[in-house]
């Protein structure tokens, strides 16, 4: 019996492997683009330094200085404004509001030098459940929310820097 579990482990092991999976959060971001620029419409953006910070995380040097990164030939990631959106999804037979549906959209365009100029967009849907009672919570809770939305933002941001390789020659 023991051989039979040891043997379907490798097995199993080799058939995940062989089929390419992977898991989330292991990207191996191409050489062209280890040294990035991040840029932000919004001077100080929340978004941009989440993104900055998800990027050191990936061994990517973020290059701050604009004029630096343009001399260098370096790639740039430039955040439009991020807009949330809260749509109503149901309300409580008091008619006050029980549920929010928040949409986070964030638009990005990834700068290729001497290449072209990719456009993305990214959206987030979250639920959020509103208590009337409890305004002060609701508050941090929403600000938690939205700090979650922009680390899942700068995720597939990452993920899309790790496919379009395959796009940029």
């Amino acid at each position: 019996m023991r051989k039979f579990s040891v043997l379907l482990c490798i097995s199993l092991s080799l058939m995940l492997s062989s089929c390419g999976f992977k898991l989330r959060g292991d990207y191996q971001i191409p050489e062209r683009f280890k040294q990035l620029h991040v840029a932000s419409r919004q001077a100080h953006a929340p978004m941009q330094r989440t993104l900055q910070n998800r990027l050191s995380s990936f061994d990517v040097t973020v290059i701050d200085d604009a004029l630096e990164a343009q001399r260098t030939g370096t790639s740039a990631i430039v955040l439009q404004p991020e807009r949330l959106e809260r749509q109503l999804l149901s309300l409580f037979a008091t008619g006050q509001v029980a549920e929010y549906e928040l949409i986070y959209t964030l638009d990005y365009q990834v700068i290729v030098p001497e290449q072209d100029t990719y456009n993305f967009q990214v959206d987030i849907i979250r639920e959020y459940i509103d208590d009337p009672d409890a305004v002060l919570a609701k508050s941090r809770e929403l600000d938690l929310i939205v700090s979650e939305m922009r680390e899942q933002a700068a995720d597939r941001i990452i993920r899309q820097l790790a496919t379009l390789e395959s796009v940029v020659q």
